[in-house]
């Protein structure tokens, strides 16, 4: 008799994500195991309660997903269960903390049907947050010069630094517009705005945006009013407004649960599969 299909969620935060888990059993997850608190420290032991307690020809059976709201705990345990995997004995990973590799690549995706990336210039707004720091990341990737724009310089300065780290060629310039004037300097030029900011914050007024002349694609990932880009809707999915196109939150996030419930999918078709932020983007191409 085959043996049941699970997925282990693990979540570092101190409250195991609702969200993931039901759209794990939309995905057709037959058995979900939850598990919150994880970190680096801990996660060695349930890795291995993963990995030792079926044959290596059932472990495709068993798959892992990584969430939680910090993007940097995560990597850390990401890092963590590659390192105790050995030989066959391993399990395929999806990573998507806070949502923030699936909305991102979603974002990005959404970018390039009307822009091509490649040479373009993008401005992230709230760019330090989860989702903002895997959108810059896949923009620089995509050959895209990108504004990384914060409240705070010095955050923004060190996003550019990391981000580096992963894509040595990336184009990036750091940028702290705190009010009308340094936003419409920071717009000058931009082709793509993403932003990526808190709910309920808007952090580009309709005027502002309005004279910024050389922008064809505005996406807002805010999805509580007011809205992060004010005149964007949230259900706008590529919607023509005075010659932009635009993306709200509830737009974009049509893509991004397409790429969750296929990555979902795709963990249990082998064992050793690691889907993270650049794996999820060219997943997303085909879905």
């Amino acid at each position: 008799m085959s043996k049941a299909k699970i997925l282990v969620q693990l979540d570092t935060d101190q409250q195991p994500s609702l969200f993931d888990s039901i759209v794990a059993i939309d995905a057709g997850v037959e058995n979900l195991l939850r598990y919150h608190g994880v970190n680096p420290h801990n996660v060695t032991e349930l890795v291995h309660g993963a990995i030792f307690t079926r044959g290596a020809d059932d472990l495709w059976r068993t798959a892992m997903f990584l969430g939680g709201s910090d993007v940097k705990v995560a990597e850390s345990v990401l890092s963590q269960i590659r390192e105790t995997f050995f030989g066959p004995l391993r399990v395929s990973v999806m990573v998507d903390p806070a949502g923030s590799n699936t909305t991102a690549a979603a974002a990005v995706l959404a970018a390039g049907r009307h822009v091509p990336l490649e040479g373009a210039t993008a401005i992230v707004l709230a760019a330090t947050g989860p989702v903002g720091q895997r959108i810059v990341r896949l923009l620089a990737r995509e050959g895209a010069s990108v504004k990384v724009a914060s409240r705070n310089l010095q955050r923004a300065e060190a996003l550019c630094e990391a981000t580096r780290g992963a894509v040595p060629e990336a184009q990036l310039s750091a940028c702290a517009p705190h009010d009308a004037a340094q936003l419409e300097q920071a717009l000058e030029g931009v082709q793509v705005v993403i932003a990526a900011g808190a709910p309920g914050v808007e952090l580009l007024p309709a005027e502002v945006r309005e004279r910024a002349k050389s922008l064809q694609v505005v996406i807002d990932l805010n999805a509580v009013p007011p809205a992060g880009l004010e005149g964007v809707e949230v259900i706008d999915r590529g919607t023509d407004r005075s010659g932009v196109k635009c993306y709200g939150a509830i737009g974009v996030g049509v893509t991004k649960m397409r790429i969750h419930k296929a990555a979902l999918q795709l963990i249990f078709e082998t064992n050793d599969r690691v889907l993270d932020i650049e794996e999820l983007f060219e997943l997303g191409r085909g879905v």
